[in-house]
Order: C-alpha cells, then structure tokens, then sequence
C-alpha cells in the first residue's frame, strides 16, 4: 500500500494538464516524501499509475521509467532494486499483450531500452545479494541482437561477460562455457582492455575447472604480466598458474610450463615455490609437502576423477614416477609401488600409460616383473615413449662406463705427473 503522500501525489499527477511533467516532479522529491518502509510500495504505485489508461503517451512513458530507473537506484538497497525492477518488467510485459489501453498499448519492441536497463537493475541486485544464478538469468533475457534496438560488441560482451562471471561464482562451468562460445565470436571487435582481460581471466578459469591444467596455466600467467591489474592481482594469478601447472599431467609439456613459471623472478615470493621447484627438478615429494600444498587448492581442484583419486594425487605420483626414473635404469614393480605409494599393479598400470602417452619413455618386462627406463626427455607424441630392445644393450653400456671410469683414472695420472713428477715415480706402480 503506497504512503498517503504518494497516493495524493499520483491524484494530482492524474489531474495535472501535463501529467509526464508532474511524474518527473513527483520522481525528484520521492525521497522526501517517501519513507524507507513504504518505499517500495510507491515506486510500484508509480509504475502501475505510469502504465494505467491516461494521457500519457508511449515518448512519456518511456522517459519516465528510465528516469524511475535512475531514482531507484539512488536508494542503494539491493531488495528494493529487485522487487521495483520486477514489477516494473511484468508491467511492460502487461502492456505488450494488450493489458494497457490508448496511449499506453504498445508492441513487445516499445519499451526495449527500458527493460534492458531494467534487467540490469535487477541483475545488480541479486549480484548484490549473492543470488547469482538468479542475476545471469536476468543477464540473459537482455536483447542484444534486436532490430530496433542499436546494440555494440562492446554491450554484447560486457552483458556476456557478466553471465559468465556470475556462472563461474556457482561453478557452472557448461552455462559459463556456453556465453563464453559467443564471447570468442566478438571480441576481437572490442578495444577495451577491462573486456578483454575479463574475457581472458574467464577463459583461463574455464579451463582450470575442466582440468585443462596446461592451457589454464598459460592462460594465468599471461595474466598476471598484464599492467592492467593490481601487484597482489597479478602475483594471485601468478599463483594459479603454479597450481595449474603443478596439477597438470608429467610430461614434457608440462616441464616447458614448470621452466618457464620457475624463471619467473616473482615466483620465489610465492607459498607454492618450495613445490615448483622440486618438481622442475624432478625431485621426489614427500606426502607432508603435498598435504601443505593440498591446503591451497581450490575444490574442483581436489575433486575426485574417474578411478577414485585426486587430480593432485595423480599429479603427485607421475611426477615422483618421472623422478624414479631419473634415478633408476630399472626398477621392480613392487619396489616401485613402495616408492609411489601404489601396489605394484597399479605402478605398473600407471607407468604403462605414461609410455603409450609418450610422456616416458621406458619398456615394461613382465615376465621378469621389471620398469627399464630410457635416458632423455620423451617428446609427448602418443605412442613415442616405447623403447625397443636392444641386444646387448646393459653389456655395452657397462663397457662404455668401464672405459669412461678408466679413462679418468689416466687422466689423474697425467695431471699428476706433470705437476708432481717425482711424486709420481716414488709412488706409482706399474
């Protein structure tokens, strides 16, 4: 029920010989002769008096809701945002189908400008509230292809933008992704910075919540040496390409990432540096570590995948199988299940898919339940990191070590004789 100085007011406006006049005085004294309780009630009195049969035309109505529109949110108050904006929409849609008459009867396209302006509001106010499906669904009922209504790439990405935002914040990521599809469409039409970075910031969490670690990573560091944002911004970013990195699948491609994040001069100031650089350098990691690391991560992060365990426990036991793997020509599966954390079958299984990724190289002896690996780096082809059997391969390579630890010997020797030679031939025996 609207307060009575508002209900005399609209009588008056009713009355008035310029009644489009006496609703913009009415809207600039609002605050004076509204109260907070009774508020909300005389902005919905207005707006169904503006929408009643009178002698207002369609130009009128128009600019009084948009003037409404900005009287509203003068009041700064996220509910009266929300409840003014729907009632407003579902008078619109009222007279769109006929409900007003005379003046006010209007087709679906009248008040385009207004509803968009009010899906807004109301798109605010639930963002306020933290309502944000609710907000990405008012986002998304904005025309933005319409004939009548000239709309920029620049609207169209800052509405998309905003859904996908708003997606994000309640981890839809398959709506999110859906908004972001027709970001990629327009904009490269759009120069403004805050835009494209918004674009790109959403991408690289996409990405992070479909575990493409790699793509993620890339996307967050190229973020964090943007000037666009603040130094805590750009060291947070920074931060999630580590994580991103350090969760993604071992391999050669993921070292690239490591390489490049470790010889990042920011990196050091980071929480997450101690794992990076262990994991850079193929060191094993101790369970303590990975549990202090554990404690940063996100919760899709931690999410269980398809055969029960962590992306990060997965992360975790290719990288130490990448490292036993510098340390070892071969292993056992039992002795390298007790390494991993793993049975041995599942130490097999694991290094097994790592050899057919080409993210290691190695053979797998079955019948002498036995892991050789292979020197170098694996190239990541599918397929690349089988290791053919070489006859007399371990004899040669004993041979070639035999020789190397001799031909040192004899260079001791010689160094030995030219700086200590009567040393040399008091002691030496030949």
């Amino acid at each position: 029920m609207a307060s009575p100085q508002v209900t005399e007011a609209l009588a008056q406006v009713q009355s008035s010989a310029d009644p489009a006049s006496a609703f913009e005085s009415l809207l600039a004294n609002l605050k004076s002769i509204s109260t907070p309780q009774t508020v909300s009630s005389d902005l919905r009195a207005i707006i169904d008096a503006v929408f009643s049969p009178s002698r207002l035309n369609v130009v009128a109505q128009r600019t009084i809701l948009s003037r409404l529109i900005a009287t509203v949110r003068e009041f700064d108050n996220a509910d009266l945002w929300v409840e003014v904006a729907e009632h407003a929409l579902a008078a619109i849609s009222t007279a769109a189908a006929g409900g007003a008459q005379g003046a006010a009867t209007s087709t679906s396209g009248t008040f385009q400008e207004q509803a968009a302006a009010l899906r807004e509001l109301l798109a605010d106010g639930h963002e306020a509230n933290e309502d944000h499906v609710s907000a990405a669904r008012a986002l998304s009922e904005i025309p933005l292809d319409s004939s009548s209504r000239r709309v920029t790439p620049e609207d169209r990405v800052r509405v998309w933008v905003r859904i996908v935002r708003n997606y994000l914040e309640v981890d839809d990521t398959t709506a999110a992704e859906t908004y972001l599809n027709k970001l990629k469409n327009v904009i490269y039409q759009v120069s403004d910075p805050a835009l494209n970075l918004h674009f790109r910031l959403s991408q690289a969490r996409i990405q992070d919540a479909k575990r493409e670690f790699l793509a993620a990573s890339q996307a967050y560091h190229d973020i964090s040496l943007s000037p666009a944002i603040t130094e805590d911004e750009r060291l947070h970013t920074l931060s999630m390409a580590v994580k991103c990195a350090i969760l993604a699948p071992a391999g050669p491609l993921r070292s690239r990432a490591l390489g490049k994040l470790f010889k990042d001069e920011r990196s050091p100031n980071l929480p997450e540096f101690g794992m990076l650089e262990k994991m850079f350098f193929d060191r094993l990691l101790a369970p303590d570590e990975v549990q202090k690391f554990a404690e940063g991560l996100a919760p899709h992060q931690l999410a269980l995948t398809a055969d029960g365990t962590t992306v990060l426990a997965r992360a975790v036991v290719e990288h130490n199988l990448l490292g036993v793997s510098r340390l070892y020509s071969n292993i056992g599966f039992d002795a390298l299940g007790l390494l991993l954390g793993l049975d041995a079958e599942k130490a097999e299984d694991t290094t097994a898919k790592m050899i057919e990724q080409g993210r290691l190289v190695g053979r797998i002896d079955q019948i002498d339940r036995i892991i050789w690996f292979e020197g170098g780096e694996a190239s990541g082809e599918k397929g690349s990191g089988r290791a053919e059997v070489t006859v007399g391969k371990e004899m040669r390579r004993w041979d070639a070590n035999v020789q190397s630890l001799a031909e040192e010997v004899e260079n001791v020797t010689n160094a030995l004789q030219r700086e200590f030679p009567e040393f040399v031939a008091a002691n030496l025996v030949v």
